[in-house]
């Protein structure tokens, strides 16, 4: 019994040593095991971030781009949103690592990344983000050329007007800078961030016109003087005789003029300014008559409208350079209820003679974007001003006979039934 009792003690701890051993071995090989995932694993994103690399740079060899950023940070465009962790990037994924670069003020390689996104899949927003990132490299003109891209993808992406309102002013060209930064402005009015980039350009560029003309003034009066004062050369020393006897030379009556140009003061100064002004403007105005063309997008036509503001003349010749099949694709949804009514009533007296062309015109107007919305939401003033021009103009007697109908089928999609 002692000698069984014995073996079984023996057993007994021989049974305990090996469950111990065993827990020691489990943990071991379960230790050593984790890391051998987690080397695995190592070396699996070692893998997909040189795949990565690979197929970036074989696709900016196909496909290189050019793209950048705007003055404020704030104005930023971050998408939030984790990276991805696919074998081969994609545009979302290049464009967020642009992002993250460009917060750490690496904006060379901000411009890559969104070279690379824009490779993948052509968006307006890395088109403007890269051209943000140029304005803080200082290389404007690819920043402007960035931000044309952009809207030629949103005409009415408002940041892409604002970034190359920057770039313009930076080249030099004031007067784009302005008409972008109004337009962003009309997009946005309470904005305020734009409001003062308007405003602080407009300042610029008034500025810049005040002093080529005030220049130009300066160069005509010393002209003047330059006149009076060889006049005055050429009279010294000759003694006239007046009729009550006193001397006076010629010399005196050239200085008299003279200082009449010199007593020029600042309200006729500003007159001058003025009228040299009137005068560039209306010689801007027969240059752009004289080059008018069809616009291609809402933006282009907003331009030219408003620079043709004060000769409405002008305004029917941009039309008449246009087709109006084209007005959908031009306007989009871009197209505003006081521009449509501007082109009624400019069709209304300028195409009188081509009912044709009137027709067309008012026919394409309806197939543009939201404009059943604009004429819903059209004032009671200008509801009436569009009934009066559709009864007198448009409906009247002199309307041929095969337009009739057509005219009136498009009553209905003008609000216009009685």
């Amino acid at each position: 019994m002692p000698s069984a009792l014995y073996h079984c003690i023996l057993l007994y701890y021989f049974h305990l040593f090996l469950l111990f051993f065993s827990a020691e071995f489990r943990h071991y090989l379960t230790m050593d095991f984790q890391g051998f995932l987690s080397d695995l694993q190592d070396w699996e994103l070692s893998r997909k971030d040189k795949a990565r690399k690979m197929t970036s740079q074989a696709l900016q060899k196909e496909k290189v781009g050019q793209y950048d950023f705007s003055r404020n940070k704030d104005s930023f465009d971050h998408v939030h949103g984790s990276h991805t962790t696919e074998d081969v990037p994609d545009a979302a994924s290049e464009k967020e690592l642009g992002n993250e670069y460009f917060k750490q003020k690496k904006f060379k390689e901000a411009v890559d990344c969104y070279s690379r996104s824009i490779a993948f899949s052509p968006t307006a927003v890395a088109y403007a983000n890269k051209a943000m990132a140029y304005i803080k490299l200082r290389r404007f003109q690819q920043a402007e050329d960035d931000c044309t891209e952009a809207l030629n993808l949103d005409d009415r992406y408002i940041k892409a007007y604002s970034r190359r309102a920057t770039a313009r002013k930076e080249l030099g060209k004031l007067k784009e800078s302005m008409e972008d930064a109004e337009f962003a402005l009309r997009l946005e009015p309470e904005n305020q961030e734009i409001k003062k980039q308007y405003a602080d350009i407009k300042s610029l560029y008034e500025n810049e016109i005040l002093q080529k003309t005030s220049g130009a003034l300066r160069s005509s009066v010393q002209g003047t003087q330059k006149v009076g004062k060889s006049e005055t050369n050429i009279d010294r020393g000759t003694i006239h005789t007046v009729p009550n006897g006193t001397e006076k030379s010629g010399a005196a009556d050239v200085l008299d003029h003279t200082k009449r140009y010199d007593g020029i003061n600042k309200q006729e100064m500003k007159a001058s300014v003025q009228h040299l002004a009137s005068r560039v403007a209306s010689r801007v105005m027969a240059e752009a008559a004289k080059n008018i063309t069809p616009p291609n997008s809402a933006y282009q036509f907003e331009v030219s409208w408003r620079g043709f503001s004060g000769d409405p003349a002008l305004k029917a010749r941009l039309l008449k350079a246009m087709s109006p099949q084209d007005l959908p694709k031009i306007f989009k949804s871009a197209l505003s209820s006081a521009i449509l009514m501007d082109i009624i009533k400019c069709v209304a007296s300028f195409f009188t003679e081509d009912t044709v062309l009137a027709v067309s015109f008012l026919e394409h107007l309806t197939k543009v974007s939201r404009f059943d919305m604009l004429i819903m939401c059209l004032t009671s003033t200008d509801k009436h001003d569009l009934r009066k021009l559709w009864d007198d103009r448009f409906c009247s007697e002199a309307t041929p006979m095969e337009y009739a109908e057509i005219l009136d089928n498009l009553r209905s999609k003008y609000c216009l039934e009685h």
